[in-house]
């Protein structure tokens, strides 16, 4: 099994703005997200966008006003962040999310870990030990904002096979394998180079996580005003220090 910095290395990295639209439609969907929960600095201004890649809400949160520190493993994505940042107030780290606080030198108004980055840690234990670490950090009314999968629903045969997204030169599928407490997820990309088809394959593992967990880690943490949404497959956590 590669790692998670292993599996973006060798299957993700190149293909991830694509999977999500571009960075640009990414960046745009961000903005509203931005503006529906109202996340305008009021504090510190200061943000942590944990596993950025890309700069999905690390450039839109830096555009609100923040000073956004980008925290990812894959040292591509935060080139392709960098490139696409221009003058922005994006410090780049690249590193294993579970040390951010090392980077950190004040409290911090707004921490966000999106898109599935909290379920790609190890274990329950590497997520009870951020949540703690992610409190201790934010300023007073400080928001921690999550998202993820919910994978505890298991699917089964042909359901398992999971067409994400394809073009005339690209075509990305994933299969899943559930265990009791992971599930193993295979990525399968065939890209074109000059007529001929090339294909990366790897797997990696997600943790099984329910909304009921995360919101009941995060109130003995000692967040507050705990509140949830699920859409598009989506669920998101929002908790207030």
């Amino acid at each position: 099994m590669a790692t998670v910095k292993e599996h973006y290395g060798k299957v993700l990295s190149d293909v991830y703005s694509w999977i999500y639209g571009g960075l640009e439609s990414g960046v745009r969907r961000n903005v509203e997200f931005i503006n529906k929960y109202q996340l305008i600095p009021k504090g510190s201004g200061v943000a942590v966008d944990l596993g950025a890649g890309c700069g999905f809400y690390s450039i839109p949160l830096a555009q609100a006003g923040y000073f956004v520190t980008a925290v990812d493993l894959d040292s591509g994505l935060l080139k392709e962040l960098k490139n696409n940042s221009g003058n922005l107030e994006i410090d780049l780290i690249q590193g294993d999310l579970i040390n951010f606080d090392k980077f950190i030198k004040s409290e911090v108004e707004l921490i966000v870990c999106m898109t599935d980055t909290i379920i790609l840690l190890e274990s329950k234990e590497k997520i009870t030990s951020l949540f703690a670490k992610a409190f201790a950090v934010l300023e007073t009314k400080g928001k921690f904002i999550i998202s993820f999968r919910d994978l505890t629903h298991e699917l089964t045969d042909v359901d398992r096979f999971l067409p994400v997204k394809s073009d005339e030169n690209i075509i990305f599928t994933c299969f899943l394998e559930y265990e009791f407490e992971t599930v193993k997820v295979h990525d399968i990309v065939y890209k074109r180079y000059g007529g001929q088809w090339n294909l990366s394959k790897s797997f990696y593992r997600k943790l099984r996580l329910s909304k009921e967990w995360v919101i009941e880690q995060l109130s003995q943490s000692g967040f507050k005003e705990i509140n949830s949404t699920v859409e598009n497959g989506f669920t998101t956590i929002i908790g207030s220090r």
